[in-house]
């Protein structure tokens, strides 16, 4: 579907995302002039992104969120029973999903982008029936997310991830897990098990190099470190996604992976937590269709490609 045929927008933008109030109503100008009608909403008490999403669904042609990971992850649900694409209005902290398919880190030309672009098929992951868009981790990043609260998210953006993290690291203890997968079960000490959908997550991390919101796999990683110093040493491959190379890294790639400890841990979905392990991991593709910028030959736009683009 076009576009252009698009007329009727459902606008919900999250007002405590860190850049939640910035340029809106330029935004909304941009977005008007270029032909669409927005449709405002917001959660009454009790009720979540999604359940608004399916309140309106027959009044609108799309969804259209301002907000952060966590408010797009608030969505999924909706989305996916509504079959309504999502426009993506990066106000957060991270970004991590806008960075994962391309879309403009300024909100002007994300709009620009939504007007302009045809919506695409993307994968989400699921754990538990809780769906997220970049990761879900077992440990040290779902101790982080309980640690780092919203109004240090809002006061120091991506430097409150790395304040809150190095408090943890002194105090962090491996935890073992039972990991099934593809007909095996591995026994593992570990500081973080991940699992990603997307290719980035908190704050600059990367799930692994060649991952892609559309390519139908769940990207597994474990942290089976000795030291926090260690975890030190591997932070540029974290940064990059190259950790699976590392010896003190197990990495693979799956559609359904099961994860079991011997107390519940709780599972850190898209930086909030919901849900505890058990945890039962699978993959959802071509569950959302969003409008990204698209490359005939490669499909998706690469980070890479997105820096070059923007950069002007």
């Amino acid at each position: 579907m076009a576009a252009k045929s698009l007329r009727r927008a459902l606008f919900i933008v999250n007002p405590n995302a860190r850049n939640g109030r910035k340029s809106v109503a330029t935004v909304r100008q941009l977005l008007e002039a270029g032909g669409l009608t927005l449709v405002d909403a917001a959660p009454a008490q009790g009720e979540s992104l999604s359940d608004v999403i399916r309140r309106m669904s027959k009044a609108c042609d799309l969804v259209i969120v301002g907000g952060g990971d966590g408010t797009l992850n608030s969505a999924a649900a909706g989305l996916v029973e509504t079959g309504l694409p999502l426009g993506v209005l990066p106000l957060g902290t991270a970004n991590d999903f806008a960075r994962t398919i391309g879309i403009p880190p300024d909100a002007h030309e994300a709009a620009k982008l939504i007007l302009s672009a045809t919506p695409r098929p993307i994968d989400l992951g699921e754990v538990n029936g809780h769906l997220f868009f970049n990761v879900a981790s077992i440990g040290f990043s779902a101790e982080l997310a309980s640690e780092l609260s919203e109004k240090a998210k809002k006061r120091w953006g991506k430097l409150g991830y790395a304040i809150v993290a190095a408090r943890l690291l002194a105090r962090s203890r491996l935890f073992t897990a039972y990991v099934e997968h593809d007909g095996s079960v591995e026994e593992i000490r570990t500081m973080q098990v991940s699992v990603g959908n997307g290719r980035h997550y908190g704050g600059g991390m990367t799930v692994e190099e060649t991952a892609t919101a559309d390519d139908g796999r769940l990207d597994f990683y474990s942290l089976e470190v000795d030291h926090w110093w260690r975890l030190l040493t591997l932070l540029p491959s974290l940064r990059k996604g190259t950790q699976g190379k590392w010896d003190d890294v197990r990495a693979f790639q799956t559609t359904e992976v099961i994860i079991k400890t011997s107390k519940p841990r709780a599972v850190n979905t898209d930086g909030d937590l919901t849900t505890w392990t058990p945890a039962y991991f699978r993959i959802r593709e071509k569950a959302i269709h969003v409008f990204a910028p698209f490359d005939q030959q490669q499909g998706l736009l690469t980070p890479i490609e997105t820096e070059v683009s923007n950069d002007r």
